[in-house]
């Protein structure tokens, strides 16, 4: 299964994450305003309601938030700090790119599968941190980036959004959904201890999206979602059971 994924437009750079969105939030503010005289609003005396200015637009905002962890990292050589691993996400809201003379963000695309193609900047990124070694590196973090979508007309918005809906709906179903599984995990450990296995993968095979591995790792009492071990077997909740 594909992980989420960023890739920056005017170079081709694609910055992969560790593991899928703990939540993955989408908000839309509609291009309505209430108007104003100087910098007083003007309020609908006697009226239900204040007026309204219909100005068009609106802003489209997505919030993510996901975890880094160095024990993550499959290959050889993981990082000791892992802000070696976040530190491209930081520089996506940094003004790298340059439009009429004045820097901005570079314009990005969320990506996610085939189900998640969107333009985007980032507008805001916070980093809280774990797991500190003994010289203050920290091991672990949890990130919340906040983006903008961008330059996409209004038809294709709509179409892009009714499409996505179709798409979630056959993704989600819950024909075929098996009883039980068996975790995967990523090989052993240096003392021979079996590897882990990922939680939102595992969610994404019993349930059919990996944005619901909390309600997986709740059926099965799981404390850590990044400590199931490799070999364990995990009951899939039944249909109608979602909490």
């Amino acid at each position: 299964m594909e992980r989420v994924a960023f890739i920056i437009d005017a170079t081709g750079e694609r910055i992969d994450c560790l593991l899928n969105p703990e939540t993955f939030e989408v908000r839309r503010l509609a291009g309505v305003r209430t108007p104003a005289a100087g910098n007083e609003p003007i309020v609908g005396r006697g009226q239900a309601d204040d007026p309204v200015r219909f100005t068009g637009g609106g802003r489209t905002e997505l919030l993510l938030d996901m975890v880094f962890d160095v024990g993550l990292v499959e290959s050889g050589g993981a990082p000791q700090d892992v802000r070696a691993l976040t530190a491209r996400l930081w520089n996506l809201a940094e003004n790298t790119a340059h439009e009429l003379g004045a820097g901005r963000p570079p314009l990005i695309r969320l990506v996610w599968g085939k189900s998640w193609n969107v333009p985007c900047v980032v507008s805001a990124i916070a980093e809280r941190f774990d797991a500190f070694n003994a010289g203050g590196a920290p091991g672990r973090s949890w990130i919340r980036l906040k983006l903008l979508r961008v330059g996409e007309p209004a038809g294709s918005a709509a179409c892009s959004f009714d499409e996505e809906l179709t798409r979630t709906a056959t993704a989600n179903g819950d024909t075929d959904r098996p009883a039980a599984l068996e975790a995967i995990g990523d090989g052993g450990t240096s003392d021979g201890r079996p590897g882990t296995a990922r939680i939102d993968l595992l969610a994404a095979d019993a349930l059919g999206s990996p944005m619901r591995w909390r309600e997986l790792a709740a059926h099965n009492d799981v404390d850590d979602p990044l400590a199931v071990r490799a070999g364990t077997v995990l009951a899939v909740p039944s249909a109608g059971s979602r909490s």
